[in-house]
């Protein structure tokens, strides 16, 4: 349970914020606007003191007026920031170093064990930064915020701007208020003294110094996980740096890891795609000349635009976190209607598509024959994209039966139009599809006659051939040696297999004790299935199975436990939760799979790893339910 606290006073504060053009439309009388920072002090309540100290500290010295400046943009936005605290919440959050201390326990074990070893969360206190955030903490992280800006031969391009929204906040989102910077500055610092010395390297790059520092972090282990005992939100800076969990919460580590060192970045994310049926989140920074690059923290950043994702990716909007509400936006809106959808009643974040759109669409017309006028119920309407069940907004636009349209769209998603009131969407077009090439939108409207289908596989075939192409250079071994230190090879895989089922002849006549697949380098193996056939034989051998340990995820989920003959004369692949279809085994870019077994090898058949529904089709025969 959350304790609400001093709630109803400050969203009555946000919308006077918010919202003065609104009050001049709706009232006769003229009011005199207050200013955002005299908004926040009153909101404060007791703690405008705290507040007020700080602008006072600021205020004494000329010398400090661009600090003076930075207070007021912290404390402008306070109002706009809450959280939850109690201790059994950061008892709760041992969840995320236990993922790390015990890799081969399930995260829904782990998750259970939180709750077994500190019963329940109980009641949490949520507070509000505006009422709560003293002056120590402030000008704390002020300081700390300026010397590294001032002090970092990597910012000498960053603006005064650009250091407010991208360098100064003390928090990201809903986290619990810490003194992080000092402690991430002294651990991590010392890593980019080489660099700072360096006179052959572009030192004052801020892309540069970030990959110099990426690449020289202690500790790289992570391990993906969805699962958590209690919707955390934001874990926070002491636990992000054990790298487990979500995408978003490697993300924040990036986030405090930057800009504890004054490197400039931000948070960019999306509310879902067509492909992962999910959100994601990513880190973005900038080059001294402003060009935007992308990381999958820990990895290094890449300009956005070589980035795959730039040209593949079928999210229709990519927004960017920001400390700052968007006042234009929510303004924009809320002449409209206040009746807004969730994501957009408190704007802190801006449209960035553009900078990450290959198949880029400036203005979307929905004709006003596919919409059905009759189910609009609102002022605004909302494009939105599948996720599983649901259909999730992504933008908005004001509804105009006659001339409906969006803007800065990425192409090549699955869309639908809606209205939003009184908590529940309203669809008003049928479920669309944007030609990347052509611009042409497909509509796909429900008949009254309904057929039944089998689907033989959700996964687009496209994307098989990053698969494919993986296992060029992989190579079948026999050796009569245990550890191969002594091999021959079987057959090496020169070109792209083909989707299904590859026979080659073996390159060998020997008998071999021991027969593996070897996969190349950094691809995890990627074999869906593997038969191994003696000379004019169409039996497939049987023997021990034989491996590394291990799987990508570094979590035990995915270790090999036996290999069986398939229905179909194929050695399949078994893993510990029954997933057909994904070898993915990783020691030390040590990663075979493979069989104990005294023959001599003829033919070999194999399968890449496409998906697991192609699988579950071909050896039961089952058809795919939803």
């Amino acid at each position: 349970m959350v304790k609400r606290y001093g709630f109803h006073i400050v969203f009555v504060g946000l919308l006077i914020v918010l919202g003065w053009q609104i009050v001049d439309l709706l009232t006769a009388e003229k009011v005199e606007p207050i200013s955002p920072l005299e908004i926040s002090l009153q909101l404060a309540g007791d703690n405008r003191y705290e507040l007020e100290k700080v602008l006072r500290y600021y205020q004494k010295n000329p010398s400090d007026s661009l600090k003076y400046k930075a207070a007021c943009f912290l404390i402008e936005n306070l109002p706009y920031y809450k959280y939850s605290t109690g201790e059994q919440l950061e008892n709760y959050k041992m969840y995320y170093v236990w993922l790390k201390t015990y890799p081969k326990k399930a995260p829904e074990e782990i998750a259970d064990s939180v709750k077994k070893v500190f019963g329940p969360i109980g009641q949490l206190e949520k507070k509000c930064d505006v009422m709560e955030v003293d002056s120590a903490y402030l000008c704390n992280n002020i300081e700390w915020a300026f010397k590294v800006w001032q002090e970092q031969p990597w910012n000498k391009h960053v603006t005064f701007d650009a250091f407010c929204e991208y360098i100064l906040p003390y928090r990201i989102d809903d986290e619990p208020l810490t003194y992080w910077r000092e402690e991430y500055y002294e651990k991590y610092n010392p890593l980019l003294d080489s660099l700072r010395m360096s006179d052959k390297l572009d030192k004052e790059n801020p892309i540069v110094a970030a990959n110099y520092l990426i690449s020289r972090l202690p500790d790289k282990f992570r391990r993906n996980s969805t699962v958590a005992p209690y919707p955390f939100g934001h874990i926070g800076p002491k636990f992000v740096p054990n790298m487990t969990g979500t995408c978003r919460d490697r993300t924040d580590f990036g986030m405090y890891l930057l800009r504890a060192l004054g490197i400039p970045c931000a948070i960019d994310f999306i509310l879902g795609c067509d492909l992962a049926n999910a959100g994601h989140f990513w880190l973005t920074a900038w080059d001294q000349n402003g060009r935007d690059c992308k990381t999958e923290f820990p990895g290094s950043f890449v300009y956005t635009c070589k980035d795959d994702w730039y040209n593949n990716d079928d999210a229709v909007k990519v927004y960017r976190s920001t400390f700052s509400v968007n006042r234009e936006l929510y303004n924009e809106m809320a002449e409209l209607t206040l009746d807004l959808y969730p994501f957009w009643k408190l704007p802190k974040f801006k449209d960035v598509t553009y900078s990450y759109a290959r198949y880029y669409m400036g203005r979307l017309q929905i004709p006003s024959s596919k919409i059905d006028k009759d189910k609009a119920k609102g002022k605004i309407a909302y494009l939105c994209i599948t996720d599983r069940d649901r259909w999730v907004p992504v933008d908005w636009t004001e509804y105009d039966a006659n001339k409906l349209e969006f803007r800065d769209i990425r192409k090549g998603a699955v869309l639908r139009v809606g209205t939003y009131e009184k908590g529940k969407l309203s669809f008003i077009t049928d479920p669309f599809y944007i030609d990347r090439m052509s611009n042409k939108l497909h509509f796909y409207s429900c008949e009254d006659e309904t057929e039944d289908v089998v689907l033989y596989a959700k996964f687009p075939i496209e994307k098989e051939n990053l698969f494919r192409e993986r296992l060029i250079g992989g190579v079948f071994e026999g050796s009569n040696k245990a550890d191969f230190s002594e091999k021959d090879t079987l057959f090496m895989i020169q070109s792209k297999p083909n989707r299904m089922y590859t026979s080659v002849n073996s390159w060998s006549n020997k008998k071999y004790r021991y027969i593996r697949y070897y996969g190349y380098k950094k691809t995890h193996c990627q074999i869906a299935e593997i038969a191994f056939y003696n000379v004019n034989d169409t039996v497939p051998l049987k023997g021990n199975p034989i491996g590394t340990s291990g799987c990508y995820q570094q979590d035990g989920s995915m270790n090999i436990l036996t290999l069986l003959t398939g229905k179909l004369g194929h050695v399949l692949i078994i893993w510990k939760k029954m997933v057909v279809g994904l070898v993915w085994t990783w020691v030390n870019q040590c990663k075979w799979i493979g069989l104990f077994i005294l023959q001599q090898i003829g033919i070999i058949t194999f399968v890449p790893m496409i998906c697991l529904n192609y699988l579950i089709v071909m050896v039961t025969g089952n058809r795919l339910v939803k």
